[in-house]
C-alpha cells in the first residue's frame, strides 16, 4: 500500500518539524522519526484506529500533541491532516 499527503498536510508536517528543530536541536528529527513510526503502524493495522467521520480514522503521535487522520482507499493510504491538538478541530474537514 502507498502513502499519499494532501498537500496541505505535507505542509503541516514541514511546518512542525522546522518548529520543533528551532526549539530544541535534533528535536524537529525526532518528531519526524516518530510520525515515520506512526505511519508505519498505520500500515500495519490500517483499520486499528478509531473511525472519526464516515471513513476517516485517527491515530495519536507518540510524545507530540499530534495526530494523524487518513482514510485508506484500496491501494493507498491518504494523509488528510498532520493536526495539532490546539487547531480546531474541524480546520481539515474538506480535504479529501
Amino acid at each position: 500500500m502507498r502513502v499519499t499527503h494532501h498537500p496541505e498536510a505535507g505542509t503541516e508536517l514541514i511546518e512542525a518539524a522546522r518548529y520543533y528543530e528551532q526549539q530544541v536541536r535534533t528535536l524537529g528529527a525526532t518528531f519526524l522519526d516518530e510520525v515515520d513510526r506512526t505511519v508505519t503502524d498505520i500500515l500495519s493495522a490500517p483499520h486499528r484506529w478509531p473511525v472519526v467521520e464516515a471513513d476517516i480514522r485517527r491515530c495519536m503521535i507518540p510524545r507530540f500533541p499530534y495526530a494523524i487522520y487518513y482514510r485508506t482507499l484500496p491501494d493507498e493510504l491518504r494523509i488528510l491532516p498532520f493536526k495539532h491538538h490546539s487547531r480546531h478541530p474541524k480546520y481539515w474537514r474538506k480535504r479529501r
